[in-house]
């Protein structure tokens, strides 16, 4: 790691440590929007971290976009996951086909903290497999008219703006999605109640719908029909920027069952001592290590220019199901207290679940991996 990174990540520590820990108990319990944390990581420039400079960002690298996610996610996997959609996803389509009118009204305020952004695409029918996304915008005289339902949408009850996909037509296959900007005061969008969720509490997630409603022509975020074609194009990084949450829950609950199996006495000594402790404890280092290297290593390509999606896949794949698993052993070393809400054993088990289904499902990156290597070998 480069020592400019290594300071950021000092400092991202620093704030963490600080900041987020001593709060990360209390915005689980009471699953509410971290309105105060937020602004800060915005006065921080931790949205803007990616974006060049003209957009008001600090124009980091992936890698150092990735440091940022692990250690927020050490601290709180609910405040870590606010950033990725605020920093990334909910962004990344308003900077990279917004017009400059669009940055100054949209993207700038967002990456300063003082609006929220997301990302709408999933559908009850429609999560992995696009092609079945019913969601219509239909052109008309000076824009387009949105109608359709959209859910499992991460900040909707607080959101400022979306960017919604949409099929602009009837036709069978992903040839027809379009990515759009949509003001969360346009009439005819409304948010449904927020979904109660096992973890990540913090992070509101809700139904949307659109009942006829208008944007203008300048709402088209890229060309028309290229929408899936966009969102590939960022697929790689959303996938790792998912294993490098996962990293640092992991490593957060291998610390916390460390302490633990250092500290709990049993049968006269403390229970690290026993060799089925120290045997999980080493499967959980060793997994660990290997999902960090694999995310360093997928967004370095990343950062090279480098085809990442099959290493992307993989990278997610193995750090989100390590995670589980580092979580599981985790309350297991705890015993009863992993069971027990005193404890924060309980809190890692249950966010650990989200990271396994956005950016895909370990079922369907499977499917990927092993399409690819048979398409392409090892």
């Amino acid at each position: 790691m480069s020592a400019e990174r290594e300071l950021f990540r000092d400092s991202i520590r620093s704030f963490v440590e600080s900041e987020v820990m001593p709060q990360a108990e209390n915005l689980d319990q009471h699953g509410v929007f971290p309105e105060a944390l937020f602004q800060k990581m915005g006065g921080l420039g931790l949205f803007g971290l990616r974006y060049p400079d003209e957009v008001g960002g600090q124009g980091a690298d992936f890698r150092t976009a990735c440091v940022m996610y692990t250690e927020l996610a050490y601290g709180s996997l609910s405040l870590a996951a606010i950033c990725a959609m605020q920093s990334l996803m909910g962004t990344h389509f308003v900077h990279r086909y917004g017009t400059a009118e669009q940055h100054g009204m949209y993207l700038r305020p967002a990456l300063r903290g003082e609006s929220i952004a997301t990302f709408a695409l999933t559908e009850p029918d429609a999560g992995s497999d696009l092609g079945a996304m019913r969601t219509r915008a239909v052109k008309v005289e000076d824009g387009w008219v949105i109608n359709g339902s959209k859910t499992w949408i991460t900040n909707a009850p607080v959101a400022s703006f979306l960017t919604v996909g949409a099929k602009t037509s009837d036709d069978p296959g992903i040839g027809n999605i379009a990515l759009f900007l949509v003001d969360a005061d346009n009439q005819g969008f409304s948010v449904g109640k927020p979904i109660e969720k096992l973890g990540v509490r913090s992070s509101l997630t809700s139904e949307v719908s659109f009942d006829d409603c208008f944007v203008s022509d300048d709402a088209l975020l890229g060309d028309e029909g290229e929408g899936a074609k966009n969102l590939g194009g960022v697929l790689s990084e959303i996938r790792v920027m998912t294993a490098a949450l996962a990293v640092g829950l992991s490593r957060r609950a291998l610390e916390d069952a460390a302490a633990y199996s250092r500290e709990r006495q049993a049968f006269g000594r403390n229970i690290g001592k026993f060799q089925s402790i120290e045997h999980k404890l080493a499967e959980m280092q060793t997994s660990l290590h290997a999902s960090t290297l694999m995310t360093e290593d997928a967004a370095a390509r990343i950062d090279r220019g480098e085809p990442s999606s099959h290493h992307s896949a993989m990278t997610k794949l193995f750090a989100t199901e390590a995670c589980a698993m580092i979580v599981d052993e985790t309350t297991r070393i705890f015993g009863s207290y992993g069971f027990a809400m005193e404890y924060p054993a309980q809190r890692y088990f249950r966010d650990a679940r989200f990271l396994l289904y956005g950016g895909g499902t370990s079922e369907l990156l499977r499917g990927i991996i092993g399409r690819g290597v048979l398409s392409n070998g090892s």
